[in-house]
């Protein structure tokens, strides 16, 4: 390794090299300006490469062993002969540019023919421009005061390595410009909560101590450090004994990623940051490294290994998360991601509990429930009217038994209660994470943070420059530009009408789904086979509801490329309002995809369909679907349950797990290595070279959308499906695993950011929670049969009984007004002759005045479920504002200690400035006849102060 890596740094940053080897650094300038470049590679490197150790080895630090590696850039590089290699790399590095500084070049020995017509050495324009762009770049870097180490040798074929490492000195600077709050040398006692309260915390602390992962931070803490934005002139404020730990790996990425983000490069056309020249292709990733490996046997205690053993390990899943750690190794955005994400989970167990209590409750009365008893009463021998045309017969009532028993576990008075149950939980669940989220902020240090505006990016910035180019030769006084409205006019016109189209995409697929269901079922009732014509209901609603399953999941990735591209368009200034947008549209078209063939089931399906002898058609070919005798809650139960369980298990686990590993794979066979090799292969990688093979990370966007998609699931129409919270509890708590061991093993380390809240998904939370109480009291009220029963028990029952229900809700059709062509082929299917079939509707019979008008019956339903959903609807919400304003967002506890904090931070700097007053005074009270010598010490030792 001693010839394949060449070191980069400033004059400044030099003297950090041992004294020892800074004067052999002398004698190596001197011999390479006496002998000349042809022997640069070796000398220099002689002097800058010590000794390799085990954690030099691992690519964790610079070739000294002793600057640890920050950050990583890679670049594409094209293999020339050895002969050649090492200098002209050393030739083109910024050191050696240095070096030289102050004397002319010498002339280049001429190239051998042979040697300078061959295509090895040739450089297109394109790679040539790339390889300018990086050398200003990282020139700029080092005028930062960064420093710098490249590295082409590695076991990556066509891949060169910039390591980067931020000394003291950068890392204050930058420290104290993102106003980082770091711990000072001041300690307070964090007071606990008094008499019963201690006691009934220290018993739950005690009784869920195993649930606790086996970490010195889940101890309680019974003392805090005072913590203060970091300052270069308060330096002594904090505890600087140990420098290389004051500021965690996770802290120092992430200020040298704000230098790469600041740092220009203007060389090209326009200027370029690092996003930018991602972006073009100067350089192919810039990723902070992980600490070391999860896994072996020479694997060194590290964070990374310890979250892969306390939080990705399957046989964790019932402990709580290491919260704390996750904050420290990834930063807050992800931490904040993963406490939801907890608090969440947590929160679904109490709702399974109610939710499959609910569905016990049906099952427990199902044989009590007399509706379903008349269904399944054979000696009605209720004959119902034919569900399609011509080659549909008239059926048995008693034929729906188990369709009736069935939609009666899910379509019950418990539902009701639960719908009104899952409103507030939606509330209690907001106001717990609100609590949990301050309290979040008091330990992470983020009080009072708020979030800085962005870098303008890449794109906004060569949007502007091409304005700013059009009219310089119109205006000769340069203005600062910007893009108005008008110049995304055109953009926000595609946006309006690419929406509209793809939910047009999505509502013409559901209709697909329609026809398919009536043709299907036509086609099936027309079979010979007697088990086939029974199960027709079944094997359309399973078969419909898969189909509806695949073309979501089809969509879901369609719909995200679309809104990831109609959000380009826009050019939004700052990567906030970028992500916002891009947030936005795709909530919308995933949301519509998702739940569109719910909805239609839920309200339109069984009310467009007409009557017998007036029945409406699709293509004048198609009658319109109607719903099983049970009602659509069972059908809409089926789809709910599909569609959840579907993308819960396919999309959201399969695809995770499977996408990245396949990804890594392609990478492993572009790089020339079997797969037999692999696991040889990546003992003798650095770790910056293994980390280069991990998936990169595109953000927490894809996470959060699977969630809050659930989330619609789990109260949009929980009452038509109980179990909804139970399967999504499920889900979740192998979710969070599966996640946790993606972002440890799969990915590569993150950038760490800081955010004080989950943004823009708690207003969606809110919203989606709003509106579930709305749909859910319109399912109640239109899909289910609750207030149908209730009118008829009330108003129309002889005894107040449910007696009659059933007759009450089926009207009456003889079968001589069939229309031209309809009737059924076989009219003898029952065995008899037909002249009067029923049918489920509220309409007046043939032999009255106005036979199949809407009867009045009709309109005291309507009426009673119009009075529910405003009912329903304003008692839930203000029962839920009720809950928001009992429980205060901020935990009284926390509030406390912040205001204790001030109060310290106010007495520290009183008795700082007391002190520095004190100094100037005895300064002032110094003798004028003291000797000079005295005097000039003392005035010292006042500025010193």
């Amino acid at each position: 390794m001693l010839g394949t890596q060449t070191a980069i740094m400033n004059n400044e940053q030099y003297p950090s090299v041992p004294t020892k080897e800074k004067h052999m650094n002398i004698i190596s300038i001197k011999a390479i300006e006496d002998i000349g470049y042809d022997l640069q590679d070796s000398i220099l490197l002689k002097s800058l490469a010590p000794e390799e150790n085990t954690q030099c080895r691992r690519g964790l630090y610079f070739q000294d062993g002793k600057r640890r590696v920050d950050y990583i850039l890679t670049y594409h590089i094209k293999k020339t002969s050895s002969s050649r290699r090492h200098t002209s790399r050393l030739r083109d590095n910024a050191f050696t540019r240095t070096l030289r500084r102050g004397r002319a070049p010498p002339p280049h020995a001429p190239k051998d023919d042979a040697e300078a017509a061959s295509p090895d050495h040739s450089m297109d324009h394109h790679d040539d421009d790339k390889c300018l762009r990086r050398e200003e770049f990282e020139s700029n870097l080092m005028e930062m005061g960064l420093e710098l180490e490249r590295d082409e040798e590695t076991k990556t074929p066509g891949v060169g390595f910039v390591k980067i490492h931020a000394p003291w000195s950068v890392l204050c600077r930058e420290a104290e410009f993102m106003k980082l709050k770091m711990p000072t040398k001041k300690v307070y006692e964090v007071k606990n909560s008094s008499g019963v309260m201690e006691k009934i915390n220290a018993f739950i602390s005690k009784l869920t101590d195993p649930l606790h992962p086996n970490l010195e931070e889940n101890r309680i803490q019974k003392v805090k450090h005072l913590s203060y934005p970091f300052s270069r002139e308060k330096q002594h404020l904090f505890d600087l004994s140990d420098k290389d730990s004051f500021f965690d790996s996770k802290t120092r990425s992430s200020l040298v990623f704000e230098v790469l983000k600041r740092t220009k490069c203007t060389k090209a056309k326009f200027s370029m940051g690092i996003t930018s020249l991602l972006g073009s292709g100067v350089y192919l990733a810039a990723y902070p490294l992980h600490d070391g490996d999860v896994g072996g046997e020479n694997a060194e205690p590290n964070d990374r290994k310890l979250l892969y053993e306390e939080w990705a390990s399957y046989s964790v899943f019932y402990k709580y998360q290491p919260i704390g750690l996750i904050r420290k190794y990834f930063g807050e955005k992800i931490g904040l991601y993963f406490a939801w994400l907890g608090i969440y989970t947590q929160m679904l167990i109490p709702a399974s509990l109610v939710g499959v209590i609910v569905f016990l409750y049906g099952c427990v009365t199902v044989d009590d429930d007399i509706p379903s008893m008349e269904i399944c009463d054979e000696r009605k021998n209720i004959t119902m009217c034919p569900l399609c045309d011509r080659v549909c017969s008239y059926w048995n009532l008693s034929t729906a038994c188990g369709t009736g028993r069935a939609s009666h576990l899910f379509d019950n008075p418990a539902t009701v209660f639960f719908s009104i149950f899952m409103s507030l939980w939606a509330a209690f669940f907001m106001e717990h994470w609100k609590r949990r989220q301050m309290r979040l902020n008091y330990e992470w240090d983020l009080t009072g943070f708020e979030d800085e505006e962005d870098h303008p990016r890449a794109e906004y910035e060569f949007r502007v420059m091409q304005k700013s180019l059009k009219k310089d030769h119109k205006s000769q006084k340069p203005e600062k530009e910007k893009l108005t409205c008008k110049d995304r006019f055109p953009a926000y016109m595609t946006n309006l009408i690419m929406m509209l189209l793809m939910i047009g995409v999505t509502f013409a697929i559901v209709f697909g789904v329609i026809l398919y269901r009536i043709s299907t079922k036509a086609a099936l009732a027309m079979s010979s086979n007697p088990m086939t014509r029974s199960n027709v209901r079944l094997t359309v609603k399973t078969t419909a509801a898969i189909i509806n399953l695949v073309v979501i999941l089809i969509l879901d990735e369609v719909y995200g490329a679309v809104a990831r591209w109609l959000t380009v368009l826009e050019v939004p200034k700052t990567d906030k309002s970028f992500e916002e947008r891009l947030i936005f549209k795709t909530f919308i078209l995933k949301f519509v995809n998702a739940f569109t063939p719910i909805i239609y089931i839920a309200f339109f399906r069984g009310r467009l369909g007409g009557r017998p002898g007036s029945y409406l058609y699709v293509f004048e070919s198609y009658r319109m679907e109607e719903c099983a005798h049970g009602g659509c809650l069972m059908e809409l139960c089926i789809q709910l349950s599909i569609t959840m369980l579907g993308k819960q298990l396919i999309q959201n686990n399969l695809f995770e797990i499977g996408v990245p590993k396949l990804k890594k794979l392609i990478r492993y066979i572009k790089s020339k290595r079997g797969s037999f090799q692999e696991e040889e292969y990546e003992k003798k990688l650095q770790r910056y070279e293994t980390d280069y093979f991990l998936e990169p990370f595109v953000g927490l966007t894809p996470e959060y959308m699977e969630m809050i998609i659930q989330f619609g699931f789990v109260t949009l129409f929980v009452a038509s499906f109980p179990l909804a919270p139970l399967f999504a509890l499920l889900n979740n708590i192998i979710e969070i695993r599966l996640d946790a061991k993606k972002f440890v093993a799969e990915l590569r380390r993150p950038d760490a950011a800081r955010a004080k809240d989950i943004g823009i998904w708690y207003n969606i939370l809110r919203g989606v929670a709003k509106v579930a109480v709305i749909v859910n009291a319109f399912v109640i009220s239109f899909t289910s049969d609750f207030i149908p029963r209730l009118v008829y028990q009330y108003m129309y029952s002889p005894d107040g009984s449910m007696h009659g229900f059933l007759n009450h809700t089926l009207s009456y059709f003889n079968v001589s007004h069939f229309q031209n062509g309809t009737a059924p082929l076989e009219p003898f299917h029952l065995g008899f002759h037909v002249d009067i079939c029923r049918y489920k509707d509220y309409r007046e019979p043939p032999w009255s005045p106005t036979p199949y008008e809407i009867s009045k019956e009709f309109w005291a339903v309507l009426a009673a479920r119009l009075a529910f959903v405003i009912v329903f609807q304003n008692v839930v919400m203000l029962m839920s504002d009720i809950v928001d304003w009992i429980i205060p967002d901020i935990p009284k506890d926390i509030s406390l200690q912040i205001h204790k904090e001030k109060i310290l931070m106010m007495d520290l700097f009183m008795k700082e400035e007391q002190g520095k007053t004190r100094t100037e005074d005895s300064c002032k009270e110094t003798s004028p006849s003291s000797l000079t010598r005295s005097r000039s010490v003392s005035h010292t030792t006042c500025k010193n102060y």
